[in-house]
């Protein structure tokens, strides 16, 4: 089976290509995700796969204390989900891939247009090659690959084509809301081929620090926003300093630094000749995948109130959290679908897979604690250059992974009957 299915993928190579030239020249930033959606749903059918394509718009959807998103309308960005189904006493199988992108930013920083689906030296370029269009099509070889070869699996396979989130995860949301949740996924996001079984949450929060207003040539006679922000600042490095110093899985000894603090952003003041009274600090902290969204906030409040500050203790720092959340999530390492794809993996590479944990956020982390599907992140994208400018993804990369993945699909689901089966049954009847 393993020969068949590499020759399969060599066989539909120029035609994968091809397609994902195709969703890479789609602009599907968040809002504008509904062409690239279209182009998925077509190709679903193709394969013969029954295509659920639907706007998300539900009270339900928008109520969820785990809803978030940069916006409420979605009418141009609707979530496609698909389901080869099972002959039944199988496990099922997620297959969770984003179609939306962040903005290219820069155009002057890129060789080719962003939306070209370029092709030079073996490697594909083009904002969401890499993050995540690449690991979609891992998911659709994956998926055509099972239903040419007509192999029945026992078990549902199960595939979400979301959009938003880059900005928290909505769309998945939504599939887990209209019940495509399954025994345990799989999420092809850009990991350089390593296998990430823990994925860190996030939040993004907002710190207002309060000063006194005076005039310039008597500033002393104020108290600078400033340079209180400057105290904070101090209190929330050392902050992270002790959240990380408490994280000792293994999976993370080779991440500097495993739940970042970053601060992004910083603004105040009105006149270069008064005392600002105001600054506000905009950020994002990372969670352990042991620790909830409710107790990081808990902890960064709590240190904003007790920095030792006469003014600070009596004018403390507000924090407001907004914005984008992930949440944290991990799989067991010993789970029969991380030993799966860890053989699966040898098998075709001939080598040992890197196991380590994520170090962003993925829609795992929903998957985990809201689907109850035990998510592993594992895909061909290039860590390195999502976000960037000249994102690429390595074309060879693609149809390895999607081999893995489809053996990997093959065993967790089991293969109910394969063709030569399906023959003698028929004579038998």
């Amino acid at each position: 089976m393993l020969e068949e299915i590499q020759k399969w993928m060599m066989k539909k190579k120029p035609e994968a290509i091809s397609f994902l030239q195709q969703m890479v020249r789609k602009n599907s930033e968040q809002g504008n995700e509904k062409e690239v959606q279209l182009l998925i749903a077509e190709k679903l059918k193709d394969i013969g796969c029954e295509v659920d394509l639907w706007h998300p718009d539900e009270e339900e959807f928008f109520q969820h204390p785990y809803f978030c998103a940069t916006r409420t309308d979605f009418s141009n960005s609707p979530n496609v989900a698909a389901v080869i189904k099972g002959t039944g006493g199988g496990r099922s199988v997620v297959l969770n891939g984003h179609v939306d992108v962040v903005p290219p930013g820069d155009i002057s920083q890129w060789d080719n247009d962003p939306y070209s689906g370029a092709i030079k030296d073996g490697k594909l370029y083009g904002r969401g090659a890499t993050d995540m269009k690449g690991g979609n099509l891992c998911l659709l070889l994956a998926m055509e690959c099972i239903k040419d070869l007509k192999l029945d699996l026992k078990g549902d396979v199960i595939f979400h084509s979301v959009m938003e989130e880059e900005s928290g995860g909505a769309g998945t949301l939504a599939a887990i809301l209209r019940g495509y949740t399954a025994d345990a996924a799989i999420i092809p996001e850009p990991t350089n081929m390593k296998i990430f079984p823990s994925q860190q949450g996030s939040m993004w929060f907002r710190i207002h620090i309060f000063g006194r207003s005076a005039h310039g040539g008597t500033r002393y006679e104020g108290v600078s926003a400033l340079e209180k922000a400057m105290v904070v600042i101090q209190e929330i490095q050392r902050l992270e300093k002790t959240r990380n110093e408490r994280i000792t899985d293994p999976l993370y000894e080779k991440i500097p630094i495993p739940v970042p603090i970053n601060l992004g952003k910083i603004s105040g003041g009105d006149w270069p000749s008064s005392v600002p009274d105001c600054i506000m600090i905009e950020g994002r902290i990372g969670v352990a995948p042991d620790e909830t969204l409710e107790q990081v906030r808990k902890e960064l409040e709590d240190r904003m109130t007790s920095i030792q500050d006469d003014w600070l203790t009596k004018h403390p720092p507000r924090v407001e959290w907004f914005g984008a959340q992930w949440l944290p999530g991990s799989i067991d390492k010993e789970h029969e679908l991380m030993q799966l794809l860890k053989k699966r993996f040898k098998d075709i590479s001939g080598a040992e897979p890197v196991i380590e944990a994520s170090p962003w956020g993925t829609d795992g982390g929903l998957l985990t604690a809201l689907g109850h599907t035990p998510s592993i992140v594992f895909g061909p994208g290039v860590t390195s250059v999502a976000h960037y400018p000249d994102e690429y993804i390595e074309m060879d990369k693609i149809f390895e992974a999607a081999a893995m993945i489809t053996l990997t699909i093959l065993d967790w689901c089991e293969v109910a009957h394969q063709p030569q089966q399906k023959e003698l049954l028929k004579k038998e009847k």
